[in-house]
């Protein structure tokens, strides 16, 4: 079966448009609630949110749809997506729903679904629930007496914050760091400040005050550049980032240098080989991550798997394999002897143990690797699908593959959250990297028209 619903997270688009409409969100919780209505033991939903004024809409749409379908719901408010995973299965729900567009602006937003495991739903799951959304009168509707119940769990937050800190249990202490963190005017700007002040730090946190309308407003982990000035201003040691569901997460060393979530993964894989904590003998990423983080790993006997983009595509590799640490350049670190998706407020206190551990600043503690010049651009287009298609467009990534040789890579696909493709491509010789970039997005447009 075709879906056309679910992307590779969820379901997203803009606010009060299809698909993010009050309706499709009531009826994916209506039929979310058929497909976890099983046994006898009464059935329950956690619900979870980002900042962006439509949460509001969407989490009480979905909320409406649980309770008709005879589900309980609980309440999170406003929390890191991570946060809904842990506690689904914390709470023994049988679903966990984030309601979050994760780094877009507030404009969009996304329902992100979790299983009673508490991890994200399979494809099957998914297009189970998608057919009955698309087929409404197959949903059965609870009778009178088992219409579900809606309360609000009113410390979730401080659940997740112990689990959090329980994640490097006593081994990590902040003291004498001072550490500026931006929350992206999300999920996290409650909980990230508290946890890395509980742990001894000295914290700056700013974009702290959401509004409903400034979440990734030129903050966060997408937009650090306002970071990388306060860590220098502030002369902290380090900077924290995280996009608006804090299910990723950037670092800015002292000097002002961004680390992406290559250079993170690199560092953590590399002590915790070191303490004989690394399973499967390797990381698991997908094919966005550097060339020079497969040639770092290769040098100590590790192993780089790849796999599509998409967090949920990395899980089920690590999963399948046995590894215990995965992610994606973007800063989506999976640890899954912590969490059951990606946590940003996690993976950045595991990179602090590291780098306290080392004894050396940032700027050297995340430098693992010189990174092999990589050129990413994106181009918006109306169909995607037709556009990849175009023989102008085909011709243009022959080309481009030609010129670059067996010394890089080039990487062209659709953005399964945007509509949007992206053209990547890497090698030695930074010129020829952006040449065969701009020489592939000057085909799109074209074929787009």
């Amino acid at each position: 079966m075709s879906r056309h619903l679910f992307g590779t997270d969820g379901v997203r688009g803009r606010a009060n448009s299809e698909p993010m409409t009050a309706e499709i969100a009531m009826r994916i919780g209506m039929a979310a609630g058929q497909v976890f209505n099983r046994g006898d033991h009464r059935h329950r939903a956690v619900v979870g949110k980002d900042t962006r004024l439509s949460g509001y809409m969407v989490e009480q749409a979905l909320t409406a749809g649980f309770l008709s379908a005879g589900i309980d719901v609980l309440l999170l408010g406003p929390v890191p997506t991570p946060a809904v995973g842990f506690l689904t299965r914390s709470m023994r729900a049988d679903v966990g729903v984030m309601v979050s567009a994760s780094h877009n602006p507030y404009e969009d937003n996304g329902i992100k679904l979790f299983g009673p495991d508490g991890f994200k739903l399979s494809d099957a799951v998914e297009s189970e629930i998608e057919a009955l959304v698309a087929a409404p009168s197959r949903i059965r509707l609870a009778a009178p007496k088992m219409i579900g119940r809606a309360k609000r769990l009113d410390d979730a937050d401080g659940r997740y914050i112990e689990a959090v800190k329980a994640s490097v249990r006593r081994r990590l202490d902040l003291t004498g760091l001072k550490i500026v963190v931006d929350c992206a005017n999300g999920a996290a700007y409650k909980v990230a400040p508290t946890v890395l002040w509980e742990l001894g730090a000295q914290v700056v946190p700013f974009a702290v005050a959401p509004d409903g309308f400034n979440i990734n407003a030129k903050c966060g982990s997408t937009h650090p550049e306002l970071l990388q000035e306060h860590v220098v201003a502030h002369n902290a040691d380090i900077g924290i980032a995280f996009d608006g569901d804090a299910d990723r997460v950037v670092l800015v060393s002292e000097k002002g240098h961004l680390v992406d979530g290559d250079q993170l993964m690199a560092t953590i894989a590399n002590r915790w080989a070191k303490d004989g904590r690394l399973a499967g003998g390797g990381v698991v990423a997908t094919v966005m991550s550097n060339l020079g983080l497969e040639r770092f790993l290769d040098e100590r006997r590790l192993t780089l798997v790849r796999t599509q983009v998409g967090d949920r595509y990395v899980l089920e590799r690590m999963r399948a394999d046995g590894y215990n640490l995965g992610g994606e350049q973007s800063g989506h670190i999976i640890m899954s002897d912590h969490a059951t998706t990606g946590d940003g407020l996690m993976a950045a206190l595991q990179a602090l143990s590291a780098m306290r551990k080392s004894g050396r600043p940032a700027s050297e503690a995340f430098r693992a690797f010189q990174p092999v010049p990589q050129f990413l651009k994106n181009v918006r287009v109306g169909d995607a699908n037709a556009a990849l298609a175009a023989a102008s467009v085909t011709r243009a990534i022959a080309a481009a593959e030609a010129r670059l040789g067996r010394g890089g890579r080039i990487l062209v696909r659709k953005s399964g959250t945007e509509p949007l493709i992206r053209v990547m491509a890497e090698g030695d010789d930074s010129e020829l990297v952006r040449a065969v970039v701009d020489q592939i997005i000057d085909a799109i447009p074209q074929a787009a028209a």
